[in-house]
């Protein structure tokens, strides 16, 4: 097993949380931090503790410049990553210790890239080449709603109108309940789905037992099944989500609808699909052809 950015597995003794990273867990906690951001922060400040190889109470400035020096030009860690050490740096030291050393370190700049969207050919290719029943429709759930898969897996059948065709996600990303839209097929597949279900369970998407389906097997779900599909782009579930919001784009639904399906709370999260709507940008001609 490797940490996020590649560094070996720590010994067992290293393992063992410290008082420190308990304090930090709890803190996360109260303050309403997902399971996976709690998780992810809790690593890094293990990781930290062991780079820096001193009490947290006397860990200065140049400690902390110097591991996320490290995970940049040792490690190849993306401004992504390092941004993520950051924040979890700045809660650990800000938050728990209350000591100010972060506000003077900047976090880099988030490389601006253009997400990887499918083509409506390539979601067809995706749904059809994904075994029937529960799996295809937890496909076209994503793509058709646009759902993180964070919020797929905690997705309960009692979140669904069936009949007004929406859904409620709840406690998405930053905590926030929003409307989600449901496919019409998608909706009549489902009902007669759950109507021939023998599992007895309060999930939408669960394994044989009753227990929800994790969200690594979703990635290792849709990763199979773009690979049966031919589909040469790096698909991921999130990739669903992209294509989701692209192809509204493209259908001229407005940006501010699209942000709200999505929870974004800035627009200009959003704007990053203005990007990649290739219907859109064929809709503008050029100053030649103008003359």
């Amino acid at each position: 097993m490797e940490t996020p950015w590649g560094a070996p597995r720590l010994g067992q003794a290293a393992v063992e949380k410290p008082p420190l990273i308990a304090r930090l867990e709890q803190e996360l906690v109260i303050s309403g931090y997902s399971t996976r951001t709690i998780k992810m922060y809790t690593l890094y400040g293990k990781e930290f503790l062991v780079f820096a190889k001193k009490p947290a109470e006397e860990i200065k400035r140049e400690d902390v410049v110097a591991f996320l020096a490290h995970l940049k030009t040792d490690k190849n860690c993306s401004n992504a990553t390092v941004s993520l050490v950051h924040a979890a740096l700045r809660f650990l030291f800000h938050g728990v210790l209350k000591i100010k050393i972060m506000d003077e370190i900047k976090s880099p700049k988030k490389e601006k890239k253009i997400p990887d969207v499918l083509t409506k050919d390539e979601v067809r290719a995706l749904i059809k080449a994904t075994k029937k029943g529960r799996n295809r429709l937890l496909v076209e759930f994503m793509y058709s709603s646009g759902v993180r898969v964070s919020e797929v897996v905690k997705m309960q059948t009692n979140h669904l109108y069936l009949k007004e065709k929406t859904a409620i996600v709840k406690t998405g990303k930053g905590n926030k309940d929003r409307m989600i839209i449901l496919s019409k097929n998608w909706v009549k597949n489902i009902k007669k789905y759950l109507s021939k279900r023998k599992i007895q369970s309060g999930h939408l998407f669960c394994k044989k037992n009753g227990t929800p389906i994790s969200a690594d097997t979703i990635q290792r779900l849709i990763k199979k099944s773009a690979k049966k599909a031919g589909i040469s782009k790096h698909t991921t579930p999130h990739t669903l989500r992209h294509s989701f919001a692209t192809h509204l784009l493209d259908a001229g639904e407005s940006i501010r609808k699209i942000q709200e399906l999505l929870g974004h709370s800035s627009l200009n999260t959003t704007q990053i699909y203005t990007h990649t709507s290739i219907e859109q940008l064929k809709k503008v001609v050029s100053p030649l052809d103008r003359m």
